[in-house]
């Protein structure tokens, strides 16, 4: 703990997403399905994860995370046009967003590798442990 209480609070809310990150990449990529023009209520699933993904985009580069944030952004732009016109993803934008959500997890896998090494763990990793 430092006398600074900014840089507390930051560093907890840089542990609380670090800890969140590849759980919220994985539920993406698991939501693919959903997201699809074909699927019911594939608006409705865009909309989360939308959302989810404009977290990281917004939360990732102010806590440390940069090119997660640059990543997620291009997850994003993927589905915006979607969740803004409240429908479900066409076949290429499926294929799309497969495709740079795979780079946000390559990404995010690099960007955690120093904070996992300096001991602190984050859920996965304690998932893989146990």
């Amino acid at each position: 703990m430092t006398a600074d209480p900014f840089t507390d609070r930051l560093a907890r809310v840089r542990d609380r997403f670090a800890m969140t990150l590849i759980r919220k990449i994985e539920e993406t990529c698991a939501a693919i399905p959903r997201l699809s023009s074909f699927a019911p209520s594939a608006d409705i699933a865009v909309g989360q994860a939308y959302r989810c993904v404009h977290g990281i985009a917004g939360v990732g580069p102010t806590v440390g995370f940069p090119a997660s944030g640059d990543a997620a952004r291009n997850v994003e732009k993927v589905m915006r046009t979607a969740q803004r016109e409240r429908r479900g993803l066409t076949a290429d934008e499926i294929t799309l967003l497969t495709k740079t959500l795979r780079v946000l997890r390559e990404v995010a896998s690099r960007e955690l590798r120093p904070f996992q090494d300096s001991g602190r763990e984050t859920v996965e990793s304690k998932k893989v442990r146990q």
